[in-house]
């Protein structure tokens, strides 16, 4: 491959206005350029994409902070109070800058994907995720990640301003006296094609599929199950370093305590919200599973086999049918029942005395709604028999951390200045949840994903349009 830099002129004619590198939440961006009149390409390394990314395996949570489906609900929030939720989840190490832009630009996101692209929305009031200190969520009716890829893939692939290359691999970017001027795409027989560009986003996620960097980078979830994007590897890490850019983050991630083994269906973290407990194999809690699913992974991670079982009732289980996921769970035959504690010891191979000692400790304190010796004050409602149980074991979803970005999703370089013409959004970027597992809210995935998709589709659009006046 020739070096990164080449004498192509951006303001050339045949030059497409904006290369989405990735058909995830990157398509929101492609949607919002295509809309204001931009032609886009899209270029996107896997053939099965639309059941293999991270924004398809997610379960759509698209935080908006002082939406009007808040407002229909009588819930009160704004973005200040998503910015110091964000503040306190991160312990203050959340990048300043972009914090504040997303939880500012939450709620137009949320409205655009609603009224511009016909998405058909709704407030998840019933449920509250860790950190969020007000129910904020927003989500499609399935709250799966495949229904909100379907209806972004419909919608670009009718756009006539958006061309697909699939599959297709990006390898490279061009700069032209310190702009992109072009993006290399590698197709599987290894042909190349140079694409003029005027802008590119990068939009291919982190690098959680590359073993050896998160061994490097976040030992204490390497030996996780992956549960990402195959084609996740730090495409955007690499072309965007050669471009000059700075890196941040890069130990952040997104945990999950609540993959059930046998299945390898994501159970959810509602089971734990309204009101199950976590166990590990021998029968005991060990910590407070309400902190939040993200850093319980890497705790259930360090239990005896790294596994444990998610147990609940019935009362939680019908409530849980609201999650396209947890359906799958149990239809998979993960999920197990039994009449008693006895019972459900018996089913789940754990020590009987053990099991039944923590589920009535557990039960007392959500009768007393006392805090427990963990810290654990949140239950909902005590857990009653019949009971079920789901075998689970701790995964990566995402990382969390990637190329600098501002607030337009423009990348940076060290000394802060921005590559013209070059964007990132979602795992290629940096993003909202600090360092480590501990930071990440609820939808801190897709907020970036889709969030910085659109903010950069406007400031090229904004770019490109001043440049044809000038």
């Amino acid at each position: 491959m020739a070096p990164p830099h080449s004498s192509s002129d951006p303001s050339s004619d045949d030059a497409v206005d904006l290369v989405v590198a990735g058909a995830g939440g990157g398509l929101a961006g492609a949607l919002r350029a295509a809309d204001a009149g931009l032609d886009v390409v899209v270029i996107e390394a896997g053939e099965t994409f639309r059941r293999g990314n991270n924004t398809s395996m997610s379960t759509a949570m698209i935080p908006g902070a002082g939406t009007r489906w808040q407002a229909e609900a009588g819930l009160e929030d704004s973005p200040a109070a998503f910015l110091a939720d964000v503040r306190a989840k991160t312990r203050g190490q959340a990048d300043a800058v972009l914090a504040e832009a997303l939880t500012d630009f939450s709620s137009e996101l949320v409205t655009w994907l609603a009224d511009g692209l016909d998405l058909p929305i709704e407030l998840a009031a019933d449920i509250s995720y860790p950190g969020h200190s007000v129910a904020r969520c927003h989500t499609v009716p399935s709250r799966t990640g495949a229904e909100l890829l379907d209806h972004l893939v419909a919608r670009a692939r009718a756009h006539p301003r958006i061309d697909f290359l699939v599959p297709a691999r990006l390898v490279g970017a061009r700069t032209h006296e310190g702009r992109v001027c072009a993006a290399v795409a590698e197709y599987p027989d290894g042909t190349r094609e140079e694409i003029p560009a005027r802008a590119l986003l990068l939009a291919t996620n982190g690098y959680g599929a590359d073993s050896d960097a998160v061994r490097e980078l976040m030992p204490e979830i390497a030996g996780a199950v992956y549960h990402g994007g195959e084609n996740s590897r730090g495409d955007a890490l690499r072309i965007g370093r050669e471009l000059g850019a700075a890196t941040g983050y890069l130990d952040a991630y997104q945990g999950h305590a609540a993959l059930a083994r046998s299945a390898g269906t994501l159970v959810g973290w509602a089971t734990i919200m309204h009101g199950g407990v976590l166990v590990n194999t021998e029968g005991r809690r060990f910590g407070d599973e309400t902190v939040g699913y993200s850093e319980y992974a890497a705790m259930l991670a360090a239990q005896p086999g790294s596994e444990g079982w998610i147990v609940h009732d019935e009362r939680v289980h019908e409530l849980c049918t609201a999650f396209g996921d947890y359906r799958d769970t149990v239809e998979q035959g993960a999920v197990v029942s039994a009449e008693d504690a006895a019972a459900l010891a018996e089913r789940c191979g754990l020590p009987a005395d053990a099991l039944a000692d923590t589920l009535a400790r557990a039960a007392e304190h959500a009768v007393r709604g006392s805090t427990d010796e963990f810290g654990r004050g949140n239950w909902e409602a005590p857990l009653h028999a019949p009971y079920r149980a789901v075998r689970v074991e701790p995964a990566l979803f995402h990382t969390q951390g990637g190329l600098v970005v501002d607030g337009r999703a423009r990348v940076l370089r060290e000394d802060a200045t921005p590559i013209e013409g070059l964007y990132a959004s979602g795992g290629a970027a940096i993003g909202i949840s600090g360092h480590g597992a501990g930071g990440y809210l609820a939808g801190n995935g897709l907020l970036p994903a889709l969030g910085l998709a659109v903010l950069a589709a406007d400031h090229c659009q904004e770019r490109l349009l001043a440049h044809r006046i000038s």
